[in-house]
């Protein structure tokens, strides 16, 4: 399946639908798909996309659970094969990772402190510093021209 078939598969799904959580989940398949067209390829990049898109099984099934496992497989074949990240991917991943330090150094080193006050605190700077931390690789990642 080449990249406009897959486009014009999701705007015609787009327009037989009217469940707002089905059009989210085709706008961004479009989205990433006219992304796609607009980026110059090679040839064997190019038919490296059309075989991900192929092995998808897309017009196979039609359930809506199937395009969001679709979707996601998809975005990870991108971001694994041409390093292609979407909007503020690098913020999100390591804002929940700072989350997730956060909370252990909350309770590991600031628990001396009144409890909720040292998790509290945790969470905030963790989540700080990872934001901070995903911010700046989100920049570099846009400089680089790898967001779609």
């Amino acid at each position: 399946m080449t990249l406009q078939e897959a486009y014009n598969f999701f705007e015609s799904l787009k327009t037989e639908t009217t469940k707002k959580s089905e059009i989210k989940v085709y706008e961004k398949f479009v989205y990433i798909l006219s992304e796609l067209k607009i980026r110059e390829f090679t040839k064997s990049e190019n038919n490296s996309l059309e075989t991900e898109l192929d092995s998808l099984n897309l017009k196979s099934n039609q359930d809506i659970k199937f395009f969001k496992k679709a979707l996601s497989k998809f975005e990870k074949f991108l971001k694994d094969t041409f390093s292609l990240t979407s909007n503020a991917y690098y913020t999100k991943l390591y804002g929940n990772l700072g989350f997730s330090f956060g909370l252990l150094i909350g309770v590991v080193f600031l628990s001396g402190w009144e409890r909720s006050l040292g998790v509290s605190l945790g969470f905030i700077f963790g989540m700080l510093i990872g934001s901070i931390i995903g911010r700046s690789m989100d920049a570099k990642a846009k400089r680089e021209g790898r967001v779609l």
